[in-house]
């Protein structure tokens, strides 16, 4: 069995990952820590899970017997607490974004804090789960040729995993295969996204006040949202220049999904017919991206509690420009349900270990 630790036990993100793993068949949970609920057991904080007997423990370094340990902790814990794991032989697997950005000055800007030692970074990577081999620590290892990038090569994934944030997987899954592909104008990308309230994590702010969300509509962190490096680096990695968007999330009044609605120009003659079957067969081999048939758009509640990610196409043949809908679950595919996927990428295990449950619905 693969024993395996999770830091910030209290989170939204944590939550998931116990409800995930509790089902897969090679991993046991043998730590939950939390720093500020020391000793105190599970269910007082999730009266719904009764049924499990943890306790809250304070994180160490020294003896500690998890193979794997999951960080769904913000980006300033992770990236003071990972370090000295680096020098044991421990897994890290980081839901946070403390690692994801590989230039420390962009991290700075618009993490509005140190970025992690450069050391440290050299040996994170990036994974998109189902395109596990476009960044590779601090190195591109890019390809213009869809084979390759989807070959059978042996994958070293690293001691530290930066796992993809929400925004950028519901977008990238979504965009890869046409920027692979060249066929857009990548000076053209306009991404409106909408997010669920639980994105913002259990903390209490204003801006997620019921009186201040509910019946309301909002964009925010317009050009200073911190996933917009993070897309923009993933796809310049794939079209091998620089790539810029321009990208506007929003904040909806529901619980949790992501629907990312994705705008481009493509730069050699398409239909809708074509370009589907350039989508599926990028994702034929790939069963937690599902292509929708043409004319059907997806909705958040169809992937609601889920690891998949649904993909809707229109063509303008006219114009010849693309609209690409992409959903997720941004507490699952979005965050623990994409680092399950990476631990089983690191396990060599079949990708769906442990991840099979259908969306809840309605």
């Amino acid at each position: 069995m693969i024993k395996v630790g999770i830091v910030g036990g209290s989170g939204y993100g944590a939550i998931e990952l116990i409800r995930l793993l509790q089902t897969h068949p090679l991993v046991k949970i043998t730590h939950i820590y939390s720093h500020s609920k020391v000793d105190e057991p599970l269910h007082h904080t999730f009266p719904h899970l009764q049924h499990l007997i943890h306790q809250f423990e304070a994180l160490t370094v020294d003896d500690n017997d998890c193979d794997v340990i999951f960080f769904a902790t913000p980006a300033h814990v992770s990236k003071a607490c990972i370090p000295p794991f680096l020098n044991t032989g421990v897994h890290i697997i980081d839901l946070s974004g403390a690692f994801r950005l590989t230039n420390r000055d962009v991290y700075e800007q618009f993490y509005q804090e140190e970025a992690a030692a450069i050391e440290d970074l050299a040996r994170a990577s990036y994974r998109i789960a189902e395109w596990p081999n476009v960044l590779s620590n601090t190195s591109v290892c890019h390809s213009n040729n869809h084979s390759e990038i989807n070959s059978d090569a042996p994958l070293s994934l690293g001691q530290l995993i930066a796992n993809p944030g929400c925004f950028p997987t519901a977008t990238l899954l979504a965009l890869h295969p046409l920027i692979n592909e060249r066929i857009i104008d990548v000076s053209t990308i306009i991404i409106d996204a909408k997010t669920g309230v639980s994105g913002a994590g259990r903390s209490l702010s204003q801006r997620v006040h019921f009186s201040e969300m509910n019946e309301n509509l909002s964009a925010y962190a317009i050009g200073q949202h911190k996933h917009k490096p993070e897309i923009e680096q993933y796809l310049s990695a794939v079209a091998n220049e620089t790539v810029s968007v321009i990208f506007t999330p929003h904040l909806v009044p529901m619980t949790r999904g992501i629907l990312s609605t994705i705008y481009v120009k493509l730069t050699t003659p398409h239909t809708a017919t074509s370009l589907h079957h350039l989508m599926t067969s990028y994702y034929a081999q790939h069963p937690f991206v599902r292509i929708r048939a043409l004319g059907q758009f997806p909705t958040t509640k169809e992937v609601l509690g889920s690891n998949y990610c649904d993909i809707g196409i229109y063509v303008d043949e006219q114009s010849q420009s693309a609209i690409l809908v992409s959903v997720i679950d941004n507490l699952v595919k979005g965050a623990s349900g994409q680092a399950i996927q990476n631990l089983n990428l690191l396990y060599d295990l079949d990708i769906t270990t442990g991840l099979e449950q259908s969306p809840v619905y309605p």
